[in-house]
């Protein structure tokens, strides 16, 4: 799949430098975060070229942004860091009459959703974070639980945790049975020494490459995001591997990170009209439906929901709980929020933890 994604970019550079006169779209997200196929029909519909970077964590995308990077259209921040950008001035306030899809925006995303009237984001998919191991090599079967990361000495050197400093800290966090939103140093530095413990069982932090590490048997327990644990589930063509059903994922009983990945134009955009084309293309229930196939994370649109419904394919996806989180367990999460000044203070701990022996 990311091979794929790559063509994509590497046709959208080459047409860029042969002189095309045709409008380009840049955008910037997470790997393998749309269906290559469906780039190439907006590129065909729109008569435009489609330029994919990607990055790898919220953090690396601000700072590169921070650095000056002023050339995208697009990008898609978790909601968290849409506040922060909004509230630092930098982000297109959304014409919603340019995005006629909205109207199949769920009104289930309201129960994740910071910025609930879409005034500077746009939902795209939203993703639940825990653990997934290997069935056939783990044993005895881990507790649901992120002591997992502490008291399974036996999987020492095939475990990661994400490189990610409000996902990992957040899940100490949580362990420890306070939000993963706390601004309490005491809170801070309980978690910070939670981690370091774990850190001692770890092959390393890792944000990117757990998803085939894990597939492959590289690692056999990771930390992860729900939708890369999904596609970890899946060969290259998109279907399910002889032995999918051997990565398991689990959401541990203390509770879990939940956040929403949402489109933003940043006032610096050269083609606003393109990116809203795109949003909206994106959006079309058909659409929408073939992109949460590919890449196996939720997206709240539920025009989608329906052409999924209306398959056995589709219903077949629907059933699975990687994506979609069955009952109540939603309401066993928590949302990544904004942290404002105490940003500093997380970004403190951070360091201290990937400095400690």
């Amino acid at each position: 799949m990311q091979k794929s994604i790559l063509a994509v970019s590497a046709a959208a550079l080459l047409a860029a430098g042969c002189g095309s006169n045709k409008e380009t779209l840049h955008v910037f997200t997470w790997s393998e975060y749309v269906d290559p196929e469906l780039v190439e029909r907006f590129e065909k519909e729109f008569d435009c070229v489609v330029k994919i970077d990607i990055f790898d964590s919220n953090e690396t995308m601000r700072a590169k942004i921070q650095q000056g990077a002023t050339g995208y259209d697009l990008i898609t921040p978790s909601s968290y860091m849409v506040k922060e950008f909004a509230l630092a001035g930098i982000l297109e306030k959304l014409d919603h009459s340019k995005i006629p899809n909205l109207k199949n925006i769920s009104a289930a995303y309201q129960r994740c959703a910071l910025d609930p009237t879409m005034e500077y984001g746009i939902p795209y998919m939203v993703t639940y974070t825990g653990f997934a191991y290997r069935d056939d090599k783990v044993d005895p079967e881990p507790e649901a639980s992120w002591s997992v990361f502490e008291k399974r000495p036996d999987l020492a050197g095939h475990m990661t945790l994400l490189a990610d400093s409000r996902e990992t800290i957040g899940a100490a966090l949580i362990y420890n049975g306070h939000s993963l939103n706390s601004t309490n140093p005491a809170d801070l530095a309980e978690a910070r020494d939670t981690v370091i413990r774990w850190k001692k069982n770890i092959a390393k932090f890792e944000s990117e490459q757990f998803k085939t590490g894990i597939a492959s048997g590289e690692f056999l327990l990771v930390h992860g995001y729900s939708g890369d644990i999904g596609q970890a589930q899946l060969d290259d063509d998109g279907n399910p591997t002889e032995d999918d059903n051997n990565i398991t994922f689990v959401l541990p009983k203390e509770g879990f990170s939940l956040s929403c990945d949402e489109f933003v134009i940043p006032k610096t955009a050269r083609n606003k009209d393109l990116a809203y084309k795109f949003i909206d293309f994106i959006h079309d229930g058909e659409v929408a439906a073939q992109n949460m196939m590919y890449i196996a994370y939720w997206c709240p649109n539920d025009a989608a929901m329906q052409v999924l419904a209306d398959s056995e394919e589709g219903r077949e996806f629907l059933q699975n709980p990687v994506v979609f989180l069955p009952g109540d367990e939603l309401d066993r999460g928590e949302v990544i929020d904004y942290l404002g000044d105490a940003l500093e203070l997380y970004n403190k701990t951070w360091d201290e933890i990937r400095s400690a022996e």
